[in-house]
């Protein structure tokens, strides 16, 4: 196992060699057998990407918008969040990626990172290598079908953040948001129907729903004396399911999760 540490701009980055192969529950294997039944090289394939590992400190930007040449990620543990700078200098988040999602596939497959991605939280991660994709996608096919199903989710769920940015009032696409968030978790076991941890501020929420921080306390503050959801010190509790689907129209048949199509 090799070690480095990298120290800059007060934030610090761990990256190591791991040669030992992961148990095959990790957050993105449970995340790809919900589209297709793995099989043993699948598993082991998936594992090999998760032999170069780091960790970065919140806020420290992984990947640049305009950035060529750069590493993906898998994200293992923690938070993350990718967006664009416009040159006012306003933020639009497009999504918050939690474990087992990959961080800046389009950046490697595209050659020039057309978005940036920073930590939220410390986090750990895998880095990816374009080699690393090609290699894994020649060797295990099914893999590659399981990793487009994955890409052509994010796909759906831009489209249903498109429609909380154009057309669903500010309750309706905080209480669509925080369903969706719940759901993805839910699948990585992170959240139930309970609720679920979230590390995410009121500044975060106003950056990717198009609010400002104001406008979002106070949706947040409504959702809440109307016994619906709690957002509070970094929990989300969904105080009456029924009620806040009905409020978000929350349909969770763009997210494909019914189990896996591919046997």
């Amino acid at each position: 196992m090799s070690l480095i540490i990298c120290i800059g701009e007060h934030l610090m980055s761990i990256a190591y060699e791991n040669p030992r192969i992961l148990p095959v529950e990790s957050p993105l294997t449970r995340k790809l057998s919900a589209f297709v039944a793995l099989s043993d090289t699948d598993e082991e394939t998936l594992a090999r990407l998760y032999r170069r590992r780091r960790t970065f400190q919140a806020g420290h930007e992984m990947i640049h918008e305009g950035q060529t040449k750069a590493s993906a990620f898998i994200l293992f543990d923690g938070w993350a969040s990718s967006y664009k700078m416009l040159p006012d200098g306003e933020r639009q988040i497009i999504d918050f990626p939690v474990p087992g999602d990959f961080l800046g596939l389009r950046s490697i497959l595209f050659r020039t990172a057309d978005h940036s991605v920073e930590a939220v939280t410390d986090i750990e991660v895998s880095e990816v290598l374009e080699s690393d994709i090609l290699d894994a996608f020649s060797t295990a096919p099914r893999l590659a079908t399981a990793v487009l199903w994955a890409a052509a989710r994010d796909e759906a769920m831009i489209v249903e953040h498109l429609v909380d940015l154009g057309r669903r009032t500010a309750e309706e696409r905080m209480a669509h948001f925080l369903l969706e968030l719940g759901a993805r978790l839910q699948l990585v076991g992170m959240a139930d129907k309970t609720g679920f941890e979230c590390p995410l501020t009121q500044y975060h929420l106003a950056d990717a729903l198009g609010l400002s921080a104001v406008h979002v306390n106070r949706v947040l503050r409504k959702l809440r004396e109307d016994g619906i959801l709690t957002f509070q010190k970094g929990h989300v509790i969904l105080d009456d399911f029924a009620r806040i689907r009905e409020l978000a129209a929350f349909d969770t048949t763009y997210l494909d999760q019914g189990g896996p199509l591919l046997r």
